[in-house]
């Protein structure tokens, strides 16, 4: 365990046992979040191929000047 976190768990022992279990649950959901972030993206995705080909042809679009710039107001 690094330093930081050892002293994140000792301010945690400062609150109390309800506000204890609730840092806990929202540690282990991140950890989980994580965990699946990280397995994610070590995983070659069809899906990601999918989306290099949306990008690429967003670009070509542009290129071919079938874009233009708008702001959040014009959506």
């Amino acid at each position: 365990m690094t330093t930081l976190l050892t002293h994140v768990m000792h301010e945690a022992e400062k609150l109390s046992e309800a506000a204890q279990n609730e840092l806990a649950q929202q540690i282990l959901e991140d950890i989980a979040s994580e965990l699946l972030w990280q397995q994610t993206l070590s995983k070659p995705d069809s899906r990601l191929s999918a989306l290099e080909a949306m990008a690429d042809a967003a670009l070509r679009e542009s290129d071919a000047g079938k874009t233009f710039t708008m702001g959040f107001d014009e959506l």
